[in-house]
């Protein structure tokens, strides 16, 4: 292990302290085809009590989508995912505490919901498909999330797959650092996140994971999503049988997410809050002498 570097991400409202403590974001998708709760969630109600529920379980901060990603995902227009964002915006109106980010890569979803209460973006494409979205974002002096992926959520578990994965990684990230900063955006306002699933085996997902030391040399904050994903069903099934269900992969997310904080991610994104603060805390406790 090595001693996880700690920033002041500054949002609209607050600041947020990364690094003395690994924080956790919370999974919430107003879609009707995310690889994981895909529909659990459209209805405003269910989701409003989720997003309650995922703040009484410990997230820190919340990440709302309203396009899934998952991989061959069909892309949906502006409209369509305003129309599942905006309610669940309207109605979470003053009861939260914790911020919220809006996982979008469009720059019409962003303004719109970081107007209506959002504070970060979560942008999967890293500026790549709307590079208006920057401009969004340095208006509203809002951060950014900006992550690797190798094409689009439609093809990119078709291949080819980088031959040096953290080689593909680093560029890939060091350019959406650069990207961002033309536009205008802070260094101190951006978080990276390598990508896991994006457009890689599962033998590179976990090569990346043993290897975030390297990433941390990019000198920003580290925001690692393993949750419930396709690598850990395979790696978690005996020889022989087919991979483990989305939803019998929290194990499984609770070793990633160990992995993730030795390695020095400052927050890791997830769909199961209750169980993931626990591996969160005992986690953070390993790392607490360094």
């Amino acid at each position: 292990m090595f001693r996880r570097k700690q920033f002041r991400l500054r949002l609209p409202s607050r600041k947020l302290l990364l690094g003395e403590r690994t924080l956790i974001m919370g999974v919430l998708n107003v879609t009707p085809d995310s690889f994981s709760d895909g529909g659990a969630f459209l209805d405003s109600q269910a989701a409003v009590a989720r997003a309650l529920e995922l703040e009484r379980e410990g997230a820190d901060i919340l990440d709302i989508g309203g396009e899934s990603t998952r991989p061959s995902a069909v892309p949906v227009s502006a409209e369509e995912e305003l129309s599942r964002l905006l309610p669940l915006f309207r109605a979470l109106e003053g009861k939260l505490r914790i911020p919220i980010s809006v996982d979008t890569q469009k720059a019409a979803v962003a303004e719109v919901a970081l107007a209506a209460g959002a504070e970060i973006v979560n942008d999967i494409s890293a500026l790549r498909s709307d590079a208006r979205l920057a401009e969004v974002a340095r208006r509203a002096r809002a951060p950014i999330i900006l992550m690797h992926m190798r094409g689009t959520p439609r093809t990119m578990q078709r291949g080819p797959f980088a031959r040096d994965v953290i080689r593909d990684v680093l560029a890939g990230l060091r350019e959406a650092v650069a990207r961002a900063r033309r536009a205008g955006l802070a260094k101190t306002q951006l978080l990276l996140d390598p990508g896991i699933g994006f457009g890689k085996s599962h033998e590179q997902n976990f090569e990346i994971l043993a290897r975030l030391q390297e990433l941390a040399r990019l000198g920003c904050p580290l925001v690692i999503g393993t949750s419930r994903k396709g690598f850990l069903g395979h790696a978690m099934a005996r020889p022989g049988e087919s991979p483990v269900p989305s939803s019998e992969r929290l194990l499984g997310t609770a070793a990633t997410v160990t992995a993730s904080i030795l390695g020095g991610a400052h927050i890791v994104r997830v769909h199961d809050v209750a169980e993931i603060a626990r591996v969160v805390r005992v986690a953070d406790a390993i790392r607490a002498p360094i």
